[in-house]
This record gives structure tokens, C-alpha cells and sequence, in this order.
């Protein structure tokens, strides 16, 4: 028996000690290729750190890539980050980390707050024939992305010929080329591109057209029981516009807010909010159409974001809506549509899924929810009918 407690509490002890697994969240990647004969390309690796109390985040250096040209910058202030190149031995809390893998472990500016995230912008340049390589006058960069959403952008003077993973294509301000995506399989995407040189103007519209897989907003409805028409949402949102210290939520005709609250994600602060209507929001957002004298907006005043900062903050509101969201003939019902390239919906407790109209991806919350998110890569919005029966006790 003695023997039995003593390899118990060892056992407590040691999962205890274990550090915490690495988390992460919002990945975005950003492939600039460079000159064909160099075999070189430039990645912008956008990340999140999400490990609550982390003060590290190691990120791996794919086998068969050489990586140069490093740096580490924090997103909230635009400062450089302190880094260096280790072993996957000390990768601690990575999963599939081993010794011989190498990795960029990065000190972040602060804690990871609970809640909320360390963001951090990686910038390294990958030699890899076997991605990037020539064939006659064409170049071909053909490469297994695991992060959701990418954009490659193709060298001076190129047009895009081939892409097999269905992309926006984007002329940039420069003339560049770049082909974007968001990838909602949950598997990695094969993507296999080729360009070839070509003396392209650059259009009108160049740098105009908003990159899909570049938003950064996020948003998670949780019904409440459907009877009482309501649910809470949280929206996560970047400021980047340096000088901006103001975010203006419009409530939709229909719906009655409340509740609001509102953090920042970088740094676990509460953010103090007010309610307006009619001239008063039309005096924030002169651009903003349909506000009439009955029209509502939650507004969240916070710092001014400095040149080269940006704030993550998180906005949580409970919203009251008969027309959109309530039980017909025993059935919940919900029916909305999403402008954001990502959201989620989580039912109730106790009720199951009978259909969705627009396809998503299905998991279970913690406490047992179901959880639906849709991807919507294109630029219009998605018509969402949602319903589900209660479970039988």
C-alpha cells in the first residue's frame, strides 16, 4: 500500500512539473519569393502565442530549409523581440519536438496573459531548392502548407500560369504579384504554383482589393436557451491604424445589446465602453451608412495606437434577437448571415445539430457543447440557417 501511495504521488508530482503544451492561434504566412537562382524566399510569419503564463514560443525550422536573415518583432509595440536558433531538445511543451530538429525560440514582451495572446511577427529567409526551384523559364514553388491561411508573392516581372488550391490573386502596389488563401480542410494544403516572366502593368487597383486571408477578425456567437431569442458573442479584433483609439460596434437593426464588456488581448486590460445613438455615432464614423436617430452603437475608447503598433482587443456583448434567432414548432432555429471571413456558432447545452445550411466544421466545447465554424475564403457573405432539436433526457 506503501508502496502503491508513494508511486502515486510521484506520479502527481511529475504531471505537476510538466510544462504546460504550446498553444497558438491566428497563424498567417506570407511567402515573398525571391530571385529564381537563388532558391530563396522570404517568410512573414504572423503567431499568437496563447499558452497562458508563457514567456517563450519556439516555432521550427522545416528539415531541409536553411534559414537566414532572422528577426523577431512584438506586434503590440512594434519592438524587436530577443531570439536564438536551439535544439528541439529544448523546445519545451512543442509537441513532436526532438533532439536534431531546430527551432527559433523567441522571448516574448510579456507573460501570456490568461485569455488572451503573446503576437509576435517572425521574419526569416528559407533556402529550399526542393520548394523553389526552375524548370526551363518557369518557376515553380510547390510546398505542403500546414498553416490555414497563406499568401505567396512572386518575384518582380512574373504572371501567374498554374495554382491548384483555389487563390486570390492580387496585384500589389509595386507590380508584384501575389497569390492568396484561405485553407478550411484542417489539412494541410499541397499547393503546387508556377509563374513565368511577363511585363505586366500595374493596374488601378492594385493594393485595393482586400486580402481575405489577411483579416484578423474573429467572432463566437453562444446561444443562450432559444426562448429567450438572445446569445453572446465574443469579437476579436486588430487595430493597426497608428493614431486610432476608438472601436465603434453598430448594433444590427432588430437587435437590442447588452452586457458590453471589453479587454485587451495582449495585455489582459479591461477596456471601458459607452452607448450611443443617432448624430453622436455619425460623428465617429461619418462613413458609416443607415444610422438613423434610433440606431445604437457600443463604442470602447482605448490608447491611440502608436506608428508601427497595433492593439488585439476582444469585445463581448449579449445580443436580444427575435427575428434572427428563437424556437418554431419545437426547433431551434437560427438564421443569419456572416460578412467576416470566420466565424462560430456553439449551441446550447443539451441540444443537437440537424442542420447547417452553409458547410462548417463541428467540434465539442469543453463543457460539451457543439461548436460549428465557418470559413468563408470569398468576399461575400454567407447565408447561415442553423437548426437543432433538444436531446432526449
Amino acid at each position: 500500500m506503501i508502496q502503491l501511495l508513494t508511486a502515486l504521488a510521484a506520479t502527481i508530482a511529475a504531471t505537476a512539473a510538466a510544462p504546460a503544451p504550446q498553444t497558438e492561434a491566428d497563424g498567417y504566412t506570407r511567402y515573398e519569393l525571391l530571385g529564381p537562382d537563388s532558391h530563396k524566399f522570404r517568410i512573414l510569419y504572423d503567431i499568437t502565442a496563447t499558452t497562458a503564463g508563457a514567456t517563450r514560443y519556439f516555432n521550427p525550422i522545416r528539415p531541409g530549409s536553411i534559414a537566414s536573415d532572422e528577426s523577431v518583432t512584438d506586434a503590440a509595440t512594434g519592438a524587436p523581440l530577443a531570439f536564438r536558433e536551439v535544439d528541439g531538445s529544448e523546445a519545451i511543451g512543442v509537441r513532436g519536438a526532438k533532439p536534431g530538429n531546430r527551432f527559433i525560440a523567441v522571448t516574448l514582451a510579456r507573460p501570456v496573459p490568461a485569455g488572451g495572446g503573446g503576437r509576435i511577427r517572425i521574419d526569416k529567409t528559407y533556402t529550399d531548392p526542393a520548394s523553389y526551384r526552375q524548370q526551363g523559364d518557369t518557376i515553380v514553388f510547390e510546398r505542403s502548407l500546414g498553416i490555414a491561411r497563406n499568401a505567396v508573392v512572386l518575384p518582380p516581372g512574373y504572371e501567374l500560369t498554374a495554382c491548384n488550391v483555389p487563390s486570390q490573386v492580387l496585384q500589389q502596389t509595386d507590380g508584384r504579384i501575389a497569390v492568396s488563401f484561405w485553407n478550411a480542410s484542417g489539412a494541410p494544403a499541397p499547393l503546387h504554383l508556377e509563374a513565368r516572366p511577363a511585363a505586366l502593368a500595374v493596374s488601378k487597383r492594385a493594393g485595393t482589393i482586400s486580402e481575405r486571408a489577411a483579416q484578423t477578425r474573429n467572432i463566437v456567437y453562444y446561444l443562450e436557451v432559444p426562448e429567450t431569442h438572445s446569445f453572446r458573442l465574443t469579437h476579436d479584433y486588430t487595430e493597426t491604424r497608428p493614431g486610432r483609439g476608438v472601436y465603434v460596434n453598430i448594433v444590427r437593426a432588430g437587435s437590442i445589446v447588452s452586457d458590453p464588456s471589453a479587454r485587451d488581448l495582449d495585455t489582459g486590460a479591461a477596456i471601458p465602453h459607452e452607448l450611443l445613438k443617432g448624430a453622436a455615432i455619425k460623428a465617429l464614423e461619418p462613413d458609416a451608412e443607415g444610422i438613423t436617430d434610433a440606431t445604437t452603437a457600443v463604442v470602447f475608447r482605448f490608447t491611440p495606437v502608436a506608428a508601427g503598433a497595433s492593439r488585439r482587443l476582444r469585445i463581448t456583448e449579449t445580443y436580444t434577437d427575435p427575428a434572427r434567432y428563437g424556437v418554431e414548432s419545437g426547433e431551434l432555429v437560427w438564421h443569419r448571415s456572416f460578412g467576416r471571413p470566420a466565424n462560430a456558432v456553439v449551441l446550447p447545452a443539451g441540444w443537437g445539430l440537424t442542420h447547417a445550411s452553409v458547410p462548417a466544421t463541428v467540434s465539442r466545447t469543453d463543457d460539451g457543447r457543439l461548436r460549428l465554424d465557418f470559413i468563408n475564403p470569398r468576399g461575400d457573405e454567407i447565408d447561415v440557417l442553423i437548426t437543432a432539436s433538444r436531446r432526449a433526457p
